[in-house]
């Protein structure tokens, strides 16, 4: 018997239905961020000589502040740093409760039982669900968003109930809007603020509408807050749990990828209600050793010097304000976001003259193959494009140049929005 036909035969049959049972592997369906790779690599072939601008990647374009670095090098020749970490080392956790208590002033967060560690914030969300997700069970979700926890709710045989994030509600979920018998039914609410994609961010007065339907309907709510401390233009950085009650009804999760340009270190925390925050820790202690020791101290002093993330801050609100003027030059409707390394732009409707774009997905491949610039497409809820200010640019010259550089580009057609 050849290897193809026992695994078609014996292989092939074994997987599990959640990740598509017998026939996994043969849908011929392209998904967005393959159809993404396939584009520029076309436009790298067909256009050589070009520079291919990347604003899709949603990831920091700097190494780590040097004395995260230099700490990571200390305590890595460390022996006493060498074994299993489990479910993290009181010195991180410590740091993590100073950190919510002077970047978002949260008080009250106990660091023994009210924050674990996580190997970055995917994980996190990965393993909340099995915490709480039983056959049946919802997941309340927006869209558009990060679909992970969506994901694993429906590994678990729960489901996935969408509400739309859209422009005219400042692209917050209108709770309202979610049918009682949904409601009623579901375990967790899942947010996103500063938002991916759209920027946006949220205020203590929908935080709080969140903690009263939260405790109406008994729902779990899960706060994704990578991007709370990246905040622009004077808006202080707000943690979901700085609200009155938010620790009754949920955790919130925290990484120092975005903040800290730490994105390869895998490095976060979830904090809050101390009954989720064990069942988490005994969901995790199943899933994973914990995180290298010298990681953790490195992360340590890293939250014990909120200026680095204020100084990457600033240099993202630099590049958003020249993107914002760019694209508003050339008849977008852009609006530079209070938060985040996001700007989520209408596409147009087309090229005066020319061809139509009938979906963000379509306006962002033109943009990959006709003009050599990355984007991330979203037709969720109505067709937008995603820019990210972590485009490589070595200090402000080069990003002055690289911005240029894509007004220039699209300078030579009109668009019509």
């Amino acid at each position: 018997m050849s290897i193809e036909h026992y695994q078609e035969t014996f292989i092939q049959t074994n997987f599990a239905d959640r990740i598509g049972g017998a026939g996994y592997g043969k849908d011929t369906s392209i998904y967005k961020f393959e159809k993404i790779k396939r584009a520029k690599a076309s436009a790298k072939q067909d256009f050589p000589n070009i520079e291919l601008i990347d604003m899709g990647v949603g990831e920091p374009d700097e190494m780590a502040d040097e004395g995260i670095v230099a700490r990571l090098a200390l305590e890595a020749a460390k022996e006493e740093n060498r074994g299993y970490s489990d479910n993290g080392i009181p010195e991180f956790k410590a740091a993590a409760a100073v950190y919510l208590k002077e970047v978002f002033q949260v008080d009250g967060i106990d660091p023994v039982n009210e924050i674990v560690h996580s190997i970055g914030s995917k994980p996190a969300l990965a393993m909340l669900p099995s915490v709480f997700i039983n056959p049946g069970d919802i997941t309340i979700m927006t869209v558009p968003g990060y679909p992970v926890l969506g994901t694993h709710t429906k590994y678990l045989g729960g489901q996935v109930y969408s509400v739309e994030l859209k422009k005219e509600n400042n692209f917050l979920p209108d709770l309202n809007s979610i049918p009682e018998d949904v409601a009623h039914k579901a375990k967790l609410l899942y947010l996103n603020y500063p938002n991916n994609p759209t920027g946006a961010s949220a205020t203590p007065e929908f935080f709080s509408e969140v903690v009263a339907w939260a405790k109406k309907y008994d729902v779990v709510v899960i706060h994704d807050a990578p991007y709370a401390a990246l905040t622009y233009d004077g808006v202080k950085p707000l943690s979901f749990l700085s609200v009155p009650g938010a620790k009754d009804v949920g955790v919130e999760l925290h990484s120092l990828s975005k903040s800290y340009n730490m994105t390869g270190w895998r490095i976060g925390f979830v904090a809050g209600n101390p009954l989720i925050v064990k069942a988490f820790s005994d969901v995790k202690d199943n899933n994973d050793s914990g995180q290298f020791i010298a990681i953790q101290k490195a992360a340590a002093y890293g939250l014990s010097h909120p200026e680095i993330t204020e100084a990457i801050a600033a240099k993202y609100s630099r590049r958003h304000n020249m993107l914002v003027d760019a694209l508003n030059s050339l008849g977008f409707k852009a609006e530079k976001p209070k938060g985040s390394f996001f700007l989520y732009v209408a596409a147009p409707k087309g090229v005066k003259g020319g061809r139509r774009f009938e979906s963000g997905e379509d306006f962002s491949q033109f943009l990959i193959r006709e003009k050599l610039i990355s984007t991330v497409p979203w037709d969720d809820a109505g067709a937008f494009v995603r820019f990210s200010v972590t485009f490589v640019a070595k200090g402000e010259e080069d990003e002055k140049r690289v911005i240029s550089e894509i007004q220039r580009r699209l300078s030579d057609v009109e668009f019509e929005f």
